[in-house]
């Protein structure tokens, strides 16, 4: 049913027809993004075009609380879960001012939904893929998932890359987790959810995008980034 998240309206009657066919929900995934003509990436934040930065932040965050504000009803005590779908699983920097607040907001939502949940059987959590092949990732390397391989001699790290049937598994396996509640408030990742639960890609490989990571300068570089961002509120006053 097509949907725009950010607006209310449509919002209300994706819930109207799920509540007159079906009468409740067992799981939200929410993975509205939108942001990709928006996003002003090697663009330092004080030269951003602000124009682009309120509608990134209502397509990336704004949606989320909509959705989450109007579907939750029908999740409530009935041993559901809400998936918000985010970029990273630490506090590292993600390249962009704006990028980076929307996707560690998206975080936070999950945790504040879960203290608002835990007495109502309603689990919540952030998932973030690892480098997930998209349509529009496939797209930008020109492949398909067919040969997605081919995808690796432009960008090396691509051979490591996670089709959505990954994250879909991923979220499959938790709402199956009778003790799904005992995650709530979480931030996981594809592949630490598939070292618990045993799940495969579609392709049965078990992609693991953080052990690629820490073997990668890059990867080095985002933990260093975390660990900047800890000790400010950790270390001495």
């Amino acid at each position: 049913m097509r949907c725009d998240h950010t607006r209310v309206a449509d919002v209300e009657a994706l819930v109207a027809r799920i509540r007159a066919d079906h009468g409740h929900l067992d799981v939200v995934v929410d993975s509205v993004w939108g942001g990709d003509e928006l996003a002003q990436w090697g663009t330092p934040f004080w030269e951003l075009d602000l124009a682009r930065v309120a509608p990134m932040i209502e397509r990336a965050v704004t949606s989320h609380v909509v959705t989450a504000r109007l579907t939750t009803p029908l999740l409530l005590d009935r041993d559901a879960l809400i998936v918000q779908v985010t970029d990273g699983d630490a506090l590292y920097y993600r390249g962009n001012l704006v990028y980076d607040l929307v996707k560690i907001a998206v975080a936070r939502l999950a945790f504040a939904m879960a203290e608002e949940l835990h007495d109502r059987r309603v689990a919540a959590v952030a998932i973030t893929p690892g480098f997930l092949r998209s349509e529009a990732m496939l797209d930008h390397f020109g492949v398909t998932e067919a040969t997605w391989r081919d995808g690796a001699a432009q960008d090396p790290h691509f051979a490591f890359s996670e089709s959505p049937a990954y994250l879909g598994r991923a979220v499959a396996a938790l709402a199956a987790d009778p003790d799904v509640m005992g995650r709530s408030g979480g931030l996981y990742a594809t592949w630490t959810l598939q070292e618990r639960y045993g799940f495969t890609d579609a392709d049965g490989s078990t992609p693991h995008w953080g052990r690629h990571m820490a073997d990668s300068d890059f990867g080095r570089d985002h933990a260093a980034s975390a660990r900047r961002f800890v000790d400010g509120f950790t270390g001495p006053r």
